[in-house]
């Protein structure tokens, strides 16, 4: 399923062209996928818990919730047909491959949700919007996991580490360290940056159709805090825009 959005905005002058895309959508998706990939067996087969620091152990933490967010941001650019434009097999085989590798999510139900996202922004038919009462971020965070999680999933997940654990012998720490709690913490970053930053509601009300504001930071900031989801007036205007090249959309203005 490829999504577009039918909000128009005058703010927004360039119109992307998703031809000039190219190979560079497949071959950025895949370089993301395989990092993670080479991480995730290094972190959970080389290293030792015990013999490094506390403070290596958090920075590692980060940079595995890192890349996770990175797998997230692929298969949401999957959804929006903006990894290989025009061939959708490949393109959503990709974006499949991701929110498996994310944490076992059904491609098609995400992209299903997402759709209802992008038609109904902000309201009580936007699966990612808080119930109207629960506006405060830990309280809409629970709300929009309450929407995506599953407790068959979570079963699959502790299946899928104890045989980890049982047959390829890691160690549950490396196991919870690696693995999961970056997994929930890449969770956070994704609802905070992508969600309730630029669809809570400002002081003055929504000011656009898709009731989303754009928050600019640096360009490394930016990438750093969740690949560049903070430009999300202009993504939601032109959703066939891949998260690369959301920044030169500002710059060409």
């Amino acid at each position: 399923m490829n999504l577009s959005s039918e909000n128009s905005d005058t703010s927004v002058h360039t119109i992307f062209d998703d031809s000039k895309i190219g190979m560079a959508g497949v071959a950025i998706a895949l370089l993301i996928i395989t990092i993670w990939a080479i991480s995730f067996y290094f972190l959970l087969n080389s290293v030792s818990v015990r013999e490094i620091s506390l403070g290596w152990v958090g920075v590692i933490i980060l940079w595995q919730t890192f890349l996770c967010t990175g797998l997230f941001i692929t298969a949401h650019d999957a959804m929006h047909g903006a990894i290989l434009p025009k061939h959708y097999q490949t393109n959503n085989f990709i974006g499949s491959l991701a929110l498996l590798l994310y944490g076992f999510f059904s491609y098609e139900q995400i992209s299903k949700k997402h759709l209802q996202h992008h038609h109904a922004p902000a309201s009580e038919s936007d699966p990612d919007f808080h119930d109207g009462t629960h506006k405060k971020a830990i309280a809409w965070y629970i709300c929009f996991m309450q929407r995506y999680w599953s407790w068959w999933r979570l079963t699959i997940l502790l299946l899928a580490y104890v045989s980890m654990h049982s047959f390829l012998h890691i160690a549950y720490a490396n196991l919870i360290l690696f693995s999961a709690v970056p997994a929930i913490l890449s969770s956070v970053q994704v609802f905070y940056f992508g969600t309730f930053l630029p669809h809570r509601e400002p002081i003055g009300g929504y000011q656009n159709p898709s009731r989303a504001q754009s928050i600019y930071r640096p360009f490394l900031w930016s990438f750093l805090t969740c690949y560049h989801f903070g430009y999300h007036q202009e993504h939601h205007l032109q959703p066939n825009i891949p998260w690369w090249k959301l920044p030169s959309i500002i710059t060409k203005r």
